[in-house]
């Protein structure tokens, strides 16, 4: 059976997605056990000695000047997670929830957090048996941690809260039960431990970043589609013309460009049919380009983030130290969080636009809204409209959640950095900005059919006939929602990327 090993140190962002996605096994790296129980041990030597520590012998937030008896530090961890539990809204989805869990582990593994085995045995087991806690996705400001969300992950290890278990919603003891897993009593720290951080925000965002990875792939292949329709000019991907400016997106989209259109009769050279293109065929590689710079710094602190201890306090058993400071505040990945959603808003703001250039007769030689029977039918009139609406909805979405921030716990947590919204915005404008990409794909194929296709380049041509495996040439009115929602699905499963990357080679992002 697949399986990750868990160190605290090495999990890569494939890691993630083979736990979240396709159910690999969890296991904890025997180096790992050692530093839990060293920190778990030096937590309990705290405790014995009623030695005044914030969260362990002491409350929470404004509460941390009051102390906490030996004999009362079981039921202070308890009624944190009870009294945290107050997420609101839809749930976050499966593969979201393991990413959460799978996060929460690796953290815990680097042994700077005090939990006891037992616990972090049980979210493993929790984890390898599929038993998936209901968390709403609302409720957490990104500092402090994601407080709401992670103590909803911790409830059926209570025996509380709800969770689901072989797809099917129920109470979390009956779930643990039904799992075979024991619920467990949390002891002093543990709570803390185990909501504390910023796994909820980097989950949501490890996904988002993952899928935005291979839609920015995508857009080069649906920007190439519609260089073949609209006869587009390849001179302004000339490598000499990155070089001379040379950030990395840009020059890697040119490439991407000139290699999936390779031996293309459509496109043309500067000076053919015109001198120039308007700006979203010639500049592809600026615009692309600059998403993908921008994805790739996301990807950068995401590897950091992952493999971090974000709780507090921390325990450093070496030094028999424990430190109360703020990793678990957010600022890092809420800027990077909304960034990610500028950048791919940029993707769909220009893929509409070259959707608009494919439908309007006005910017093209094709017929309008790309049917032959215009009037009698409305082709991709409201295709155009969707798009639009969808690019609309992405420039709201993208106002920075990091730019505000809400004093609480009477002041005492008086910065927060609301990526929790940043990450959760992030992935609603992937998906927004995925539909519009398979949009102009649909498109682009259908004003190829209509225009005078004298040959696809290699790529384009390989694209083409997987799109037209799932749809046909339309002509005459039909539900477009549904040939929409091929082509997304197309995508979602990376296999435009897969099959066109054989034939041109490793689209670069």
């Amino acid at each position: 059976m697949n399986k990750v090993i868990i160190d605290g140190f090495n999990l890569k962002i494939e890691d993630v997605i083979n736990v979240s996605r396709n159910n690999y096994l969890v296991e904890l790296e025997e180096e790992a056990k050692k530093r839990i129980i060293k920190a778990r041990n030096l937590v309990d030597e705290f405790v014995d000695s009623e030695k005044v520590v914030y969260g362990i012998t002491t409350g929470f937030g404004k509460f941390s000047d009051v102390a906490i008896s030996k004999e009362e530090t079981k039921d202070l961890q308890k009624n944190l997670i009870m009294s945290h539990s107050c997420g609101v809204g839809d749930l976050f989805s499966v593969d979201i929830v393991r990413a959460i869990m799978l996060l929460r582990v690796n953290a815990l593994a680097k042994g700077n957090s005090g939990i006891r085995m037992e616990t972090i045995n049980t979210l493993i087991a929790m984890l390898n048996k599929k038993v998936h806690p209901c968390i709403p996705q609302k409720g957490s400001l990104g500092a402090s941690g994601d407080l709401a969300p992670l103590s909803h992950m911790v409830l059926p290890m209570l025996g509380e809260g709800e969770a689901f278990y072989d797809g099917v919603k129920m109470d979390g003891r009956t779930a643990m039960e039904k799992a075979g897993i024991d619920v467990i009593e949390i002891h002093s720290k543990e709570g803390l431990a185990l909501i504390n951080g910023t796994q909820v925000m980097t989950a949501t965002g490890t996904l988002a970043l993952f899928d935005a990875i291979n839609l920015l792939k995508t857009a080069d292949i649906a920007a190439s589609l519609t260089m073949e329709a609209l006869n587009g000019i390849t001179t302004a991907f000339d490598e000499k013309v990155h070089k001379v400016r040379p950030h990395q997106g840009q020059i890697n989209t040119a490439k991407n460009m000139l290699n999936i259109l390779k031996d293309s009769k459509n496109t043309t050279k500067q000076g053919e049919i015109r001198v120039q293109d308007a700006y979203t065929l010639r500049c592809i590689p600026q615009i692309h380009g600059a998403s993908k710079d921008a994805i790739n710094y996301v990807k950068e602190k995401i590897e950091i983030e992952i493999n971090s201890a974000t709780d507090n306090p921390l325990i450093f058993p070496d030094e028999k130290e424990v430190i109360s400071g703020g990793n678990f505040h957010g600022q890092p990945m809420a800027l990077a969080f909304d960034f990610l959603g500028i950048a791919l808003s940029e993707v769909g703001n220009v893929s509409e636009r070259r959707l608009e250039r494919l439908v309007n007769p006005a910017l093209s030689n094709l017929p309008a809204f790309l049917v032959e029977k215009g009037g009698l039918n409305s082709g991709f009139m409201i295709v155009q409209y969707s798009a639009a609406a969808l690019v609309s909805e992405n420039k709201v979405l993208a106002h920075p959640s990091s730019v505000d921030s809400i004093p609480s716990s009477a002041n005492q947590e008086d910065h927060v950095s609301m990526g929790t919204i940043g990450a959760r915005k992030a992935y609603d404008i992937l998906k927004n900005s995925r539909n519009v990409v398979a949009m102009e794909i649909l498109g682009a194929c259908q004003a190829i059919d209509l225009a005078e296709n004298k040959g696809l380049g290699l790529g384009t041509k390989r694209a083409y006939e997987i799109v037209r495996e799932l749809t046909s040439k339309i002509t005459e009115d039909k539900v477009m929602y549904k040939e929409i929602n091929k082509i997304e699905k197309l995508i979602i499963e990376n296999r435009l990327v897969d099959e066109v990357q054989k034939i041109s080679g490793e689209i670069l992002v």
